[in-house]
């Protein structure tokens, strides 16, 4: 599964102001992802405000992201939730056949001791289907030690890959260092993306990512290329405004961007809320230094 290799990004959903999906915006968004050397595109991951959409909506959104890639990039599909069978039965119902594989976050709300994580996971890969784990500590409130990921790789031959996002960048290195032969770790952290793939990973699953993905594909292949200095000096160039972007939660910011930018309109679903003024400001000023 090498092709998952560089950046991929989490796309947002672009909304009218009334709410309805800006499919126009849509095709704008992945165009100028894939013009600008994005290496995937991830279809209804958290980013995508996923959890606001309706069925026939999120379909709506798959088919459309389909037809405008064009098996430029290849794609993956996000299917995740905390009831394991319901989640099973969406990964074994769902079309993938335009998708390298499924994105899964772990089990939210419920806090599985890490038996019950890999109890889920097991579950998952039943199916047959190509499946990255995703742990987002921040989100799910139950970290997916390095351990029970290991012990996932080592058994699992279609967990091929994590999106690993927990805070501590040790376990990131942990994996790494532990992780069985053709299983593949990319940063979910954003900030994280250089150090990690100089030790070793494949790269992110990216948000700032959609908003300068010239920038930050580039960066990520300096380090495939072992040039350290020429990275740092992109990484350092963006860290900044990776920040900002999620000091008042994740899409709002990275919607700033791409609507500075006249990609899309910078409209939410409830329950999040337009970036402040304050913050808009801040992020508008970050984009000029860049």
């Amino acid at each position: 599964m090498s092709i998952l290799k560089g950046v991929g990004v989490a796309l947002v959903t672009p909304f009218n102001e009334d709410l309805s999906v800006d499919f126009e915006s849509l095709t704008k968004l992945v165009d100028y992802n894939i013009e600008n050397g994005t290496n995937y595109l991830v279809v209804l991951g958290t980013t995508a405000e996923a959890a606001t959409l309706s069925e026939e909506e999120k379909k709506q959104v798959i088919e459309h992201i389909i037809k405008v890639n064009n098996k430029r990039l290849p794609l993956v599909l996000g299917i995740g939730g905390n009831n394991t069978l319901d989640v099973k039965k969406q990964i074994e119902d769902a079309d993938l056949s335009e998708f390298e594989a499924v994105l899964s976050v772990s089990p939210y709300y419920n806090k599985p001791n890490q038996e019950g994580l890999y109890q889920h996971y097991k579950a998952l890969a039943s199916t047959g289907k190509n499946i990255i784990i995703y742990n987002v500590p921040s989100r799910t409130g139950q970290n997916v030690e390095a351990d029970t990921t290991i012990r996932l790789a080592n058994e699992f031959p279609n967990l091929f890959m994590i999106k690993e996002a927990a805070p501590n960048i040790l376990q990131y290195f942990d994996i790494l260092r532990k992780k069985p032969e053709g299983f593949s770790l990319v940063s979910g952290d954003d900030e994280y993306t250089l150090p990690v793939t100089l030790a070793g990973g494949d790269g992110v699953i990216s948000v700032i990512g959609q908003g300068y993905p010239k920038e930050f594909s580039t960066m990520v292949q300096l380090a495939f290329e072992g040039k350290v200095n020429e990275a740092y000096a992109i990484h350092n160039k963006l860290v900044e405004i990776t920040r900002l972007i999620f000091a008042e939660g994740n899409p709002c910011g990275i919607k700033v961007i791409l609507t500075e930018k006249g990609i899309i309109k910078n409209y939410l679903r409830l329950p999040l809320v337009q970036a402040s003024e304050g913050l808009y400001a801040k992020i508008k000023a970050e984009m000029a230094k860049i």
